[in-house]
């Protein structure tokens, strides 16, 4: 058996754990340093002789249920964070179905969590490894399309084994009789982002008689037999461009490996299982609470925690600040042993009824300090930033305070926390105080003071700097930032201008392509026709379509960046046509591929990872992670793209000709803005990098990933999701937005299934990006990869306008799809359009969620507007306003404030 490598992408992981039972709240969130692999050695780990050491003690208004509250002088929770190592395996099985042309994939683990297969398939008639999306078919339910290559299959949890071991699996359909040649995946955890392969590569489980062994495969060597007028199945290694030479080189392979015998093979079921290890990142906590008996007056310690299983405590005590450990004089609780005569070993008593453990010391009254370090599973150390835990006993200690301060402190249950709470209430309040001036700044010319429009937009911007920067900082795990209430809910009128991010705040979008666009030859001459009707639609900015010389006709593998005569036209078209848009006020994006770029020649080893042209690049530019391409460069920041080499954006000279190049497409072109392809493959400081130095007007990433499903059905709850997506945008510093797929993914959900209250979040807003960061979000419905004739997550069929309906007349920028803007929906999109601009909908408009129903979902906008979307029924309250039916179509109604 083999091993199962693991390559980590995303090294955060946050997980609900119980915490001990305290009266109050449990610890603050400081962050806990811990040294899981460092081992007790006497001096080394304890610091026994380490005079005048700095021991970090963090106070806490918390009370032990075992104590009377009159009785305690000190009480302290400190986090515990550790990584446990959790082992089982991968299993992979095939069986035979109902018949012989019925066979069944079922690929599953016993480690519990959240557990994706991100796999797609290879075609007899395939020459490299390149992968595709399975037939229809094959798809199990709760399947998301991922680009136009793979497909992310939730694994369900199925069943627990003779001793009590969960399972996880997902089951894949297959028939002997279809075109598909092997079927290959990786293993991927959402909760931690680590990818699992097979040898540092993909899995491979081939279907039909295989002729060479990456050293990947899984499975029976010998599949189907060979697919009619095909003979032979070449090597699925490394992705080879369709040239004449690669195909003649696989036709010469497959004539050379033709054998009569192979067309009698048949195939075999198998099932293989493979090790695994998992690293899994716990939060767990240890509280302490102190007491002075009142007949005796010795110091009582009551130590909780709830580890796993048996914790013991390294532990001693001290006279003095300079805190050297001794060992204290007898009694000591039970399951004590003696540590080479330098500090006490104890075994912590497991809680009854309960998790966790827990353990009573007595300590003389003249002792300054309690000092301990937890063990768990033999060689784990836990310790707290680095130092020895510390509990002071006495007044002497220079961690206890006055008397006074003491009671105030840790007999109210007050005093620090409470004080803390007054000062962080000062400090946010001096922070509102500040912006609000700010933008009282931005009102200053209606009020007929001298700031200029430049000094207005220089604020702004510096406001939107400092909230990314803020929220960077601050942002907890589950978010409560809401950008307009802060920042600009007291502005009486949006920005002119903003940050690369939002334009002016009123753009409206329009995708000026689908995935035929490409086919004629001649687009930027199609599309230039169609600017002053474009225009007149009420669209201020268009998307076009990849630039640069490509593998791909669509321009998604670009090759030589500085070549801009692609499928849709001559470089001199394309500026002639952003000329046209500029003349009738509409700003054009480009769309820059900066992830991944498909390289001009082979290493050494016949890998293409070699790239020509002006950006001459060696393979130190591709990342070391991806398995197809044999990268030099550093491991990547992000998801890897299996269809091309994954640029190192961590390499100076990458970035430096990326900026380059960027700054020279807004100068040649006259480029205003960037779609960015792919921004899961990298880190967002990078894009922000980029977008500092080439200065756009508007900027949208594709941050595209699998929303949260359970058991194939979509989750209430997407935070998760749309966190991701903030996370990206706020690692730019706000200067991008993103594309809000979790909008789209709801709409999907509530309007398939008649289920409107999805649109409405836990707490009232709307559940996608635009409900907690609406300025960085551009709402969509339809787009080339998800319509037009790929069609990989289509919209509802005859839904549409329900969509539009929604993005139109909520915050956030909306986009608009090609093939709906010319179509029979042109003329309700253009009303909803000329509604919104009439209204000065924009992307920070307030909504107010008025329904959230089984069949209906109402909103009204800015107290402007009044909307509906489902068959159910709403009307606008009557009230001070009136208002007026302005649209209605099917299953939709917009009303005006009059």
């Amino acid at each position: 058996m083999s091993t199962v490598s693991i390559e980590p992408l995303i090294h955060h992981h946050q997980r609900e754990i119980r915490r001990f039972r305290f009266k109050s709240s449990a610890f603050g969130p400081a962050p806990l340093s811990c040294r899981p692999k460092s081992r007790c050695d006497g001096g080394r780990l304890c610091s026994f002789k380490s005079p005048r050491r700095a021991l970090a003690v963090v106070r806490a208004a918390a009370v032990v249920e075992t104590f009377d509250t009159t009785d305690v002088v000190f009480r302290e929770t400190f986090p515990l964070e550790w990584t446990d190592t959790v082992e089982g395996k991968i299993f992979v099985k095939l069986d035979k179905g109902k018949n012989e042309q019925n066979w069944q994939l079922t690929v599953g683990c016993t480690i519990p969590g959240k557990w994706i297969l991100h796999w797609g398939v290879s075609y007899v008639d395939d020459v490299g490894s390149e992968w595709d999306q399975p037939p229809t078919g094959m798809r199990p339910p709760g399947s998301v399309p991922i680009k136009d290559y793979a497909i992310e299959t939730p694994l369900k949890k199925a069943s627990s084994t003779g001793e009590g071991i969960d399972l996880y699996e997902v089951k894949i359909n297959v028939k002997s009789d279809s075109a598909v040649a092997a079927i290959n995946f990786v293993v991927k955890d959402e909760e931690t982002g680590a990818w699992y392969q097979h040898r540092g590569r993909d899995f491979k489980v081939p279907l039909v008689d295989y002729l060479h062994d990456d050293g990947n495969v899984v499975g029976a060597k010998r599949g189907f037999g060979l697919w009619p007028g095909w003979r032979a199945f070449g090597q699925l290694s490394n992705i080879l461009l369709k040239g004449e030479a690669s195909q003649s080189k696989a036709q010469d392979s497959i004539s050379a490996s033709s054998d009569p015998k192979q067309e009698d093979s048949s195939l075999e079921g198998f099932y293989d299982e493979l090790p695994l290890v998992k690293q899994l990142p716990l939060h767990n906590s240890v509280g302490v609470s102190v007491r002075k008996c009142r007949e005796t007056a010795k110091n009582i310690i009551y130590l909780e925690t709830d580890l796993p299983g048996d914790v013991v405590v390294h532990w001693g005590v001290c006279r003095d600040d300079a805190k050297n450990w001794e060992i204290p004089a007898a009694p000591h609780p039970p399951e004590t042993i003696l540590f080479k005569n330098k500090a006490l070993r104890t075994l912590l008593k497991q809680k009854e009824g309960s998790s966790g453990c827990s353990e009573l010391f007595t300590l003389d009254e003249d002792l300054a300090g309690f000092l301990f370090v937890l063990r768990i599973k033999e060689n784990i150390w836990l310790k707290y930033m680095g130092n020895d835990f510390f509990v002071p006993l006495s007044k002497s200690s220079s961690s206890v305070q006055s008397n006074k301060d003491s009671e105030a402190t840790h007999v109210s249950g007050k005093g620090e926390q409470e004080n803390e709470d007054v000062s962080g209430s000062a400090f946010t309040d001096g922070i509102i105080n500040e912006i609000r001036n700010l933008v009282s700044d931005i009102s200053s010319v209606k009020t007929g003071k001298t700031k200029t429009k430049k000094v207005q937009e220089s604020i702004l911007q510096e406001i939107e700097k400092l909230a990314a920067e803020a929220y960077s900082i601050f942002r907890s795990s589950t978010p409560t930032f809401s950008e307009e209430a802060v920042l600009l809910e007291e502005a009486t009128k949006p920005p002119l201008k903003v940050s690369s991010a939002t334009g002016s705040g009123y753009e409206i979008l329009c995708q000026g392509f689908n995935w035929e666009s490409h086919k004629s030859g001649r687009w930027y001459m199609e599309l230039k026709e169609k600017a002053k009707q474009l225009s007149s639609l009420g669209f201020t900015i268009i998307w076009l379509p990849p630039p640069t010389e490509s593998v791909s006709p669509e321009g998604y593998m670009p090759k030589d960046l500085y070549n801009l005569n692609s499928r849709y036209g001559t470089i001199d078209e394309l500026r002639d046509l952003v000329k046209n848009f500029h003349e009738v006020d509409i700003k054009v994006l480009g769309d820059a591929v900066l992830n991944h770029r498909c390289a001009h020649y082979k290493n050494q080893n016949g890998v293409w990872n070699i790239f020509g042209g002006r950006l001459s690049w060696d393979d130190r530019a591709v990342v070391a992670d991806d398995p197809h391409f044999q990268g030099r460069g550093n491991k990547s920041s992000g998801d890897n793209f299996h269809a091309a080499p994954n640029i190192d954006h961590s390499q100076d000279f990458v970035r430096k000709d990326l900026k380059e190049w960027m700054c020279w497409l807004r100068k040649e072109i006259g480029y205003d803005g960037w779609r960015l392809d792919f921004v899961r493959g990298f880190w967002g400081g990078y894009v922000k990098d980029y977008l500092e130095a080439s200065e756009p007007y508007f900027t949208v990433g594709e941050f595209w990933d699998s929303l949260s499903y359970t058991y194939g059905d979509m989750d209430h709850n997407q935070d998760a999701h749309r966190q991701r997506i903030v996370d990206w945008i706020n690692a730019t510093n706000g200067t991008a937005g993103a594309f809000d797929v979790t909008t789209k993914g709801i709409l999907h959900a509530a309007l398939e299934r008649c289920e409107y209250w999805r649109l409405s979040d836990e707490k009232g807003k709307p559940p996608g990006v635009v409900g907690w960061w609406p300025s960085r979000a551009i709402t969509f419905i339809e787009n080339h990869d998800t319509g037009s004739t790929q069609g990989h997550w289509r919209f509802p069929g005859g839904k549409e306008m329900q969509g539009y309906a929604y993005i139109l007349t909520h915050p956030g920028t909306p986009a608009v799809f090609y093939d709906h803007v010319f179509s029979h929906y042109q003329s309700e999109i253009a009303s909803l359009i000329s509604l919104r601009n009439r209204n000065k909908i924009h992307c920070r408009s307030i909504v107010k969620i008025a329904k959230a129903e089984r069949d209906v979902y109402a909103a009204v906008i800015d107290d402007k507007v009044a909307m509906k979307i489902g068959p159910g029924h709403y009307e606008p309250p009557s009230g001070p306003q009136r208002w007026s039916q302005a649209l209605e179509g099917r299953d939709y109604k917009v009303w005006e404030a009059s």
